[in-house]
């Protein structure tokens, strides 16, 4: 499992390094761009880039920082940095929309003159975007909640590209400036919905929440059904990262089962049914002190 793992983080981290490379070369196109052209549409999604690049930037940090191995200090490692670097992404996607809300606001207000040359330069941004997309769909990004926060940044301004299109070519046939506003609004829209829901899956597991997909009731269950257990307590599961779910618990088991049995069969079937390697289990006779102080046994 290890080496899979490594494996794993070995990929992610040439995925963003050349992610990042190139969302924060263009953003530096885009943010000359939209100053030329007074594109807000273009300025908010070179804003948005910046907050991708910082995003890319921080997740390699993350990815770095959590390859460092576990001390006495911090036993689980540094995994969960990866989860912190997710939540701050998340929280910078939902400021950003709120900027290009607010400035889209005033844009309505007073529609000012936007150059239609603008379509050339996000043009090349949907390029880009497309390109950085599919080399993070390369990476993890079913499991890694950094590699989805990373490419739900870049789908935010895949759509932002196409939105000042969009604005572009109205401008440009019909000399109608308030589609730059209008675009930018749209994309806020996304942005925000992206960031809420990066945000509330980084605060979920920081909050030491279960995976959301395991049934908790059914791996008692499955426990409480092996032969020699009598009831299970202190049933506790939580993420360190997405890819790393762990368990402990307490078993309540027959004098005359054979323990060390039990326990092999309890944590093979953890992990085969569950997905859960990082087990650990408590096993206790009925008389045992733990077991009689215990207020919520099943």
């Amino acid at each position: 499992m290890g080496h899979h793992h490594d494996h794993h983080h070995t990929d992610n981290m040439r995925v963003l390094f050349w992610s990042f490379i190139a969302i924060f070369t263009f953003m530096i196109v885009e943010a000359i761009g939209g100053w030329l052209t007074n594109s807000l549409a273009l300025l908010s999604d070179a804003g948005h880039m910046l907050s991708d690049a910082a995003a890319l930037g921080l997740s390699l940090l993350a990815f770095k920082i959590g390859t460092k191995k576990a001390t006495s200090d911090k036993t689980y490692g540094y995994r969960r940095f990866e989860i912190i670097a997710a939540f701050i992404n998340g929280v910078t996607l939902l400021i950003i929309s709120f900027i290009i809300f607010y400035e889209a606001y005033h844009r309505f207000l007073e529609p000012p003159n936007v150059s239609a040359s603008m379509m050339i330069i996000a043009i090349i941004g949907l390029i880009v975007n497309i390109v950085v997309a599919f080399i993070l769909m390369r990476g993890d990004s079913h499991d890694n909640l950094n590699i989805r926060s990373a490419l739900l940044h870049v789908f935010g301004d895949l759509l932002g590209s196409i939105g000042a299109i969009v604005a572009g070519l109205l401008i440009y046939f019909f000399n109608w400036n308030l589609a730059d506003p209008i675009a930018s609004v749209i994309v806020a829209v996304l942005i925000l919905g992206s960031g809420f829901r990066i945000t509330k899956d980084a605060l979920h597991i920081l909050m030491e929440g279960k995976p959301e997909e395991l049934d908790v009731d059914a791996l008692k269950k499955m426990l409480v059904d092996l032969e020699g257990v009598k009831a299970i307590h202190d049933v506790h599961v939580w993420s360190i990262t997405n890819e790393f779910p762990t368990m402990t618990c307490h078993l309540v088991v027959d004098d005359t089962v054979n323990r060390d049995e039990l326990l092999e069969r309890a944590t093979s079937s953890i992990k085969e049914k569950f997905n859960i390697s990082h087990t650990t289990i408590q096993i206790e006779g009925k008389n045992s002190a733990p077991h009689n102080n215990c207020d919520h046994c099943h």
